[in-house]
This record gives structure tokens, sequence and C-alpha cells, in this order.
């Protein structure tokens, strides 16, 4: 059996993770938890990948937007909100956004002093951002990176892994074989972190997930 490639392009500021083999034709799909992923024939030219990919940004990123719409993971109807992967309940007055962004600028900067000793990068920069279509981005050019205020919504090694990988990107720019080794030496468990933030954050919040070695860190507010 022909092994499947796989690679990650980004199309539009999205990630779209490309495998070639396997399938008869182009397919682009969107998973229920926002990422994307094309299957490519083996035989077709990297050419037509990219027109087919230009073609599609539009409706790639309404895709995209409309599944991490469903998941904005706001305040149910019992008044409860997810908070570094528990429910707790929303104070009056504040918006599930304002209350993620207050808690990510409180825990942030100890997450950075950790990963960026772990990673030996130093970013220039940091930005909160309620990001629709990413978790994290950066701009290695200027070390600038920027993190979704969303994140507060999901257990706190969830945040581990977002700034450790973004700051990986200022050492090697692409998804390649080096990006991975250089990441999984700061932060071993992407893996896990990738699988919890595939999840609906109440939902992950209502299994009672803790991280072993975190607990000090889950609580509310």
């Amino acid at each position: 059996m022909a092994r499947r490639r796989r690679a990650t392009v980004i199309v539009g500021g999205i990630p779209v993770e490309v495998e070639r083999g396997g399938v008869r034709r182009l397919n682009l799909r969107v998973r229920a938890d926002g990422s994307a992923r094309l299957s490519v024939p083996a035989r077709v030219p990297a050419e037509d990948v990219r027109r087919f990919l230009a073609e599609h940004e539009g409706w790639l990123r309404a895709h995209v937007e409309r599944r991490l719409a469903r998941r904005a993971d706001g305040a149910g109807a019992d008044g409860l909100v997810a908070l570094w992967g528990r429910l707790v309940e929303l104070p009056g007055g504040i918006a599930p956004d304002e209350l993620w962004r207050d808690e990510l600028e409180r825990r942030l900067p100890g997450v950075v002093e950790r990963m960026e000793a772990a990673t030996g990068a130093h970013a220039s920069g940091w930005q909160l951002r309620a990001m629709s279509t990413r978790w994290g981005s950066c701009t290695p050019r200027t070390g600038r990176i920027r993190v979704n205020v969303r994140l507060a919504a999901y257990p706190p090694t969830c945040l581990d892994y977002v700034v450790a990988h973004e700051l990986t990107h200022l050492l090697e720019p692409s998804h390649n074989e080096r990006f991975h080794v250089l990441l999984a030496r700061a932060y071993p468990d992407e893996g896990l972190a990738r699988a919890l933030l595939r999840r609906d954050a109440r939902d992950l919040a209502a299994t009672g997930f803790s991280r072993p070695g975190n607990e000090a860190e889950a609580g509310g507010r």
C-alpha cells in the first residue's frame, strides 16, 4: 500500500492539513472542531492543489467560522461558563470573552516566562484577541505573538501548548519535522492538547477533566 503524505498549508491564515493518496478526487472538509483537511489524489500537481485552495478560500473561511461559532462556549442557560476546564458562574454584567480576557491577562505572563525558558525563544510582544479561526498566531519577522482569549475556557495545559507552539514558530516558521522536534522538547503532550482543543469547552468542563500537576491552576475566580 502506498504511503500517504501529509503536510500543512496556510490558506488565508487558516491551517489546512493536506493528505496525498487514497482518494480519487480533491476533497476539502472542515471538521466539527473547526480544523480543515484536504484529501488529494497522489498524482494531482501541486499547482492544481494551490489553485483549488485559492478558489475555495471563501468557502473554507465561512465554514471554519461557522463551526467555531457553534463552539463559542459562551454562558449556557444555566448561567455557567467554561473557565480553565471547569464550569463556573458567569459574573453579572460581563460577557464570556471579557471574563476570559481578564483571566488570560492574569495568567499569561507566568506561562510565557516558563515556555520562553523551555523553548529558548523570546517574543517581542504579546496580544490577546478573540479569534474565530486560530488559537494563536505569530509573525516571526517581528517576533509578535497573538493568543486567543477563548483558551481560558480550556484546561491550563492548552494555554501552555499554544504559547509553546507559537514560540517555536519563532525558531521554525513552518510545521516541518524540525518544528515538531523543537516543540516536543518544550511541550511533550502536543497530542493531548490538540485533542482537548477539538472538544467543546463546556462539554469538556462537564467531564471534570483535570491535568495532572496542574490541579492548583484549574480554579475559577
